[in-house]
């Protein structure tokens, strides 16, 4: 059986591991296909293609675009794009632009309840000046102290009504898939189970999604409950869109995920790599 794995991250956002050893460490753990969406990033495609030929994985070329929807924050993966198409470039170059002044907007509110210095400690920690991101922020509040895991990092700091959560104005849904579409892609609604938007919200945005072109949904992925499973499945049925899996990678340890180590897809699902064959 193939074993697919559709959404992780490495150092060119805010994963750990560089493109070649994400991509060798897959291998390692049995994975076939993988697609690396880093987070509004192309530039780790390159170097995981080159190390993909090595070990004999087939590559994706992927990457998770961040999408502000009815003041919710969104992300929506492209599977298969281009990583040299100009609009999806200039588009994610843009979306980029203002995390930056994001990142230091978070560390002002963290500074007002009395964890110092979580800008410049946020930005050691990430390989991509550019891309300073919650899950930096979140590493260096566990080396601070100030939470013990990433788990508990989110249950007290860095989401809204909680310390070091700032609003942000990302790219909107028509332009995030203009984007996917332009380089070739197809788009995936990336977790929804992680967005608190409610069913009815959820069938609002799985519409216009559908709508404006989207492809797919993860129905598999590192932060859906074995519940969560079987309503996505039957939602992507509804909307007729195709199932993707992905584990959502970081890092090794990190959130209890690990790449490949998912449950298959539901038999009455459609997988989205139907969509490229």
């Amino acid at each position: 059986m193939t074993i697919y794995d559709l959404h992780c991250h490495s150092t060119a956002s805010d994963g750990v591991l560089s493109p070649g050893e994400l991509v060798r460490r897959a291998r390692e753990k049995g994975v076939d296909v993988l697609a690396l969406t880093d987070h509004d990033e192309l530039s780790g495609q390159a170097e995981a293609g080159e190390m993909a030929l090595e070990v004999g994985l087939r590559l994706i070329n992927g990457v998770e675009i961040s999408v502000t929807w009815g003041k919710v924050t969104l992300h929506v993966v492209g599977l298969n794009v281009d990583p040299l198409d100009p609009v999806l470039l200039l588009g994610l170059a843009r979306n980029r632009g203002g995390r930056t002044e994001r990142a230091r907007r978070i560390a002002e509110d963290l500074a007002r309840v009395g964890i110092a210095g979580a800008f410049e400690g946020a930005s050691a920690l990430a390989d991509n000046k550019e891309l300073i991101s919650r899950t930096h922020f979140a590493r260096y509040l566990i080396e601070y102290g100030a939470a013990k895991n990433m788990k508990s990092v989110f249950n007290k700091f860095l989401v809204k009504g909680k310390p070091g959560y700032v609003s942000h104005e990302w790219a909107d849904l028509a332009e995030a898939l203009n984007w996917i579409h332009a380089a070739g892609g197809v788009a995936v609604l990336a977790h929804p189970g992680r967005y608190q938007i409610g069913r009815e919200r959820m069938r609002l945005l799985l519409s216009e999604f559908k709508h404006l072109g989207g492809a797919g949904i993860e129905v598999v992925t590192g932060s859906h409950t074995p519940e969560q499973v079987p309503l996505f499945a039957e939602l992507a049925l509804e909307f007729d869109l195709l199932a993707s899996i992905g584990s959502d990678f970081h890092a090794p340890g990190e959130g209890g995920r690990e790449l490949g180590r998912l449950t298959a897809l539901p038999e009455r699902c459609r997988p989205i790599w139907q969509a490229w064959k």
